[in-house]
């Protein structure tokens, strides 16, 4: 409720913030909005933009950088954690405030948001998904919010103050196992597979963190779950919500989204958004004009006849399988990267059948061929543009070159995004006329 935003609201409160990243800066200063005296602690000194810290002492927030200790947390009534950051690791610090509440940026912000919000998470198509449904949304004359962690943190719907008719919001597990009373009218689990073992303890964590955005749910919501997870939620009282499954199929088409798996978040997309009035007629033409974000499977382009396309968001294994089924012509596949998990070994049938060749890139090295040695010709080398241009010299016309990496992008790279233009910017200056004509179909 947007009239409880005042600034007696946790007037007399103590909030610490942890981590100076998109959420957390935009929970400092709802938190500031909402009366509370505010401490912002952020190790790395360089992650605190020059506008916010200028700014942050009229606002009554105190920045606190370099390594964590008792005293800044000490007296805190709510300690907000940013996704980036393990409550384990919190651990020797929060000793000095016994029973203070800790949360997400996501579950402050919901407590003021009035508006239905519909939220989406799964290991894989998050951000796809999120953009068809706030797409189909507007479409059809709705006003939309669309953020979390997409990008724009919902604090950032409260304090503008401006009301959508819905909220649309991608959930990663990291936020997810910081709320308690975060109530979905809508909530979606797309699928599940293996990720992020490199933070959570274990697949059984991992699924309880995305099960979450079905809890606070009630009869009168929306839980959408794919068929195929049947076998897995059998059983399992997740929640309240009145639940429905989807699955992929023919009947939408987007001739810019390739695969199988996006039939798949089609469908969730439009059973989202029948709640909210959409036809099927209406889903029809909207999909069809919808154009995905990039490193989706973007085609990039075409030289000598090879197509090349951008998959870097593709940091899972099961998102590298996805991505090498949605081509019925060979694929020359680019990976590497900092590994996170993932039965690599699953993909030998696949590689034999579809891959002519794997380039190896950066970190991980050991782990990709341990698991592909034998099964497909491998090559490995220390920079994406070295790899890239190692496949291209191979591939025929016809044929596709896919950086689908399965990894995160830390070892080279700051985020996905900088990995996918890195490898836009090398078929630029690769030797071959680009291909006029329109690719995104195949």
């Amino acid at each position: 409720m947007r009239d409880m935003v005042h600034a007696s609201q946790l007037a007399g409160h103590t909030a610490v913030v942890v981590g100076a990243g998109a959420s957390g800066r935009a929970a400092a200063r709802l938190l500031a909005r909402l009366g509370a005296w505010v401490r912002l602690v952020e190790k790395n000194p360089a992650a605190v933009p020059a506008d916010f810290r200028e700014a942050a002492a009229s606002r009554g927030i105190e920045i606190v950088t370099g390594g964590h200790a008792p005293g800044h947390f000490a007296g805190a009534d709510l300690v907000v954690v940013s996704p980036g950051v393990s409550r384990a690791s919190l651990a020797p610090y929060l000793s000095a405030c016994p029973g203070v509440q800790i949360l997400a940026e996501l579950e402050l912000a919901s407590w003021f948001v009035s508006a239905p919000m519909v939220a989406v998470t799964g290991t894989n198509g998050k951000t796809t998904t999120v953009m068809l449904i706030s797409h189909l949304l507007k479409a059809s004359g709705l006003s939309v919010f669309t953020g979390g962690n997409i990008g724009t943190p919902l604090s950032e719907y409260v304090l503008a103050g401006e009301a959508a008719d819905v909220c649309v919001l991608e959930t990663s597990s990291f936020q997810l196992q910081g709320v308690a009373t975060f109530r979905p009218h809508v909530a979606v689990l797309l699928n599940f597979s293996a990720n992020h073992l490199d933070w959570h303890a274990n697949m059984d964590e991992y699924l309880a963190a995305k099960l979450k955005i079905f809890a606070m749910q009630g009869t009168s919501d929306l839980a959408l779950v794919p068929e195929e997870l049947s076998y897995l939620l059998a059983g399992r009282e997740f929640t309240k919500a009145r639940i429905e499954t989807f699955a992929p199929s023919d009947r939408f088409r987007c001739p810019r989204l390739l695969g199988r798996h996006n039939q798949a978040d089609m469908e969730a997309a439009y059973a989202a958004c029948r709640t909210f009035g959409v036809t099927e007629e209406a889903a029809k033409k909207a999909f069809f004009d919808f154009a995905p974000a990039p490193h989706r499977l973007q085609v990039v382009g075409e030289k000598r006849g090879v197509v090349f396309v951008d998959d870097s968001k593709g940091t899972t294994v099961t998102a590298m399988r996805a991505a090498i089924e949605s081509f019925d012509r060979p694929v020359w596949l680019l990976a590497g990267g900092v590994f996170k998990g993932g039965d690599l070994a699953g993909l030998v049938p696949l590689l034999r059948q579809r891959v002519k060749g794997v380039g190896l890139f950066g970190q991980s090295r050991e782990i990709f061929e341990q698991a592909w040695a034998g099964a497909v010709p491998l090559s490995w080398s220390p920079t994406l543009r070295q790899a890239v241009e190692k496949l291209y010299a191979k591939a025929a016309p016809g044929e596709v070159v896919l950086l689908s990496p399965a990894t995160s992008s830390f070892d080279l790279y700051s985020d996905y995004k900088a990995r996918g233009g890195d490898f836009q910017a090398i078929f630029a200056t690769l030797a071959g006329e680009p291909e006029s004509r329109d690719r995104e179909g195949q």
